[in-house]
């Protein structure tokens, strides 16, 4: 039981990171390397303002500098026409020195000793609040960003994911468009590094490491499970997809016979599989095809 609600409280929050990363992946059809500066920033900004005494403000703080991350890496796409996958390397590597200064030259901060948001809830113990709070965020912001992409302003990021240069001939920012996505995706990203620093009780900035990896997988293990059918659809199979590699993480690392310290090894084979089951079908689906023609001759 420990073992599933372990999973179901990470699967949300990660979920969170999710959505962030299904925005500039699926929506924008540009691959955001910013995810790993972005998380990080959101965990120390949550930490450091956590640690001053003060729980609730850590995660709008948060939410506002993944913004401005995502914001700098749109810029350098749009404005000086820097490629997508340099701007967030670039935005990447300068966040890392950031991310240090935040927490105030250190690699991590410890929050044991401080008040967090699952401390602080009223009529609910910490080990209720680490259960209901995941379930209250994930819900919210799921609900919020579709709600959010129903909008004129979220049809017109879509717009310019599904042909920019239509969107250009009608006269739609296309740049503002593409710095709004990217700030909206990396402020969700910053958020659940936010919300995750709390949880855990601590801030270490080599927990970003591998962060964007884990979110594309789950984007893809929930578009296995729904399929690619709208954007409220995509928006819940991210989450969904995120509980799922949760789980099967949990399962690998708890029955595997490797050693604790082999878990980056077995989530990276996880990851590889689930990044490439599309090839694997779709060379199935011709397989198949090429024999049926074959046969019909």
């Amino acid at each position: 039981m420990k073992l599933f609600i372990g999973s179901l409280q990470l699967g949300l929050l990660y979920g969170i990171l999710a959505l962030g990363i299904y925005i500039s992946f699926r929506i924008l059809s540009i691959p955001d390397l910013t995810t790993e500066g972005s998380f990080a920033f959101g965990l120390s900004v949550s930490a450091a303002v956590t640690a001053a005494g003060h729980p609730l403000l850590a995660l709008p703080a948060s939410l506002l500098a993944g913004a401005c991350a995502g914001a700098v890496t749109g810029i350098l796409q749009t404005r000086y026409r820097i490629h997508p996958i340099l701007s967030g390397i670039i935005t990447m590597s300068g966040l890392y020195s950031i991310n240090l200064m935040v927490l105030g030259g250190a690699p991590n901060l410890s929050l044991v000793r401080a008040s967090t948001i699952f401390k602080i809830v009223p009529f609910l113990s910490k080990n209720d609040a680490m259960t209901v709070l995941p379930i209250f965020f994930a819900i919210l912001c799921t609900a919020a960003i579709i709600l959010f992409y129903h909008t004129h302003l979220g049809m017109c990021i879509r717009a310019v994911g599904d042909n920019e240069e239509m969107v250009r001939a009608s006269s739609i920012n296309v740049d503002a468009c593409k710095v709004l996505a990217f700030s909206i995706s990396n402020a969700l990203i910053a958020l659940s590094g936010a919300i995750i620093a709390q949880y855990q009780g601590y801030a270490d900035i080599s927990s970003s490491t591998g962060i964007l990896v884990v979110g594309l997988a789950s984007v893809i293990i929930g578009e296995a499970v729904f399929g690619r059918r709208g954007i409220t659809l995509g928006f819940i199979s991210a989450i969904v997809g995120s509980l799922v590699y949760r789980y099967i993480i949990a399962l690998a690392t708890r029955y595997s016979p490797l050693d604790a310290y082999m878990l980056r090894l077995v989530s990276a084979v996880i990851v590889g599989i689930t990044l490439a089951m599309p090839a694997v079908k779709s060379n199935l689906a011709a397989a198949r095809q090429k024999r049926g023609g074959a046969q019909d001759d």
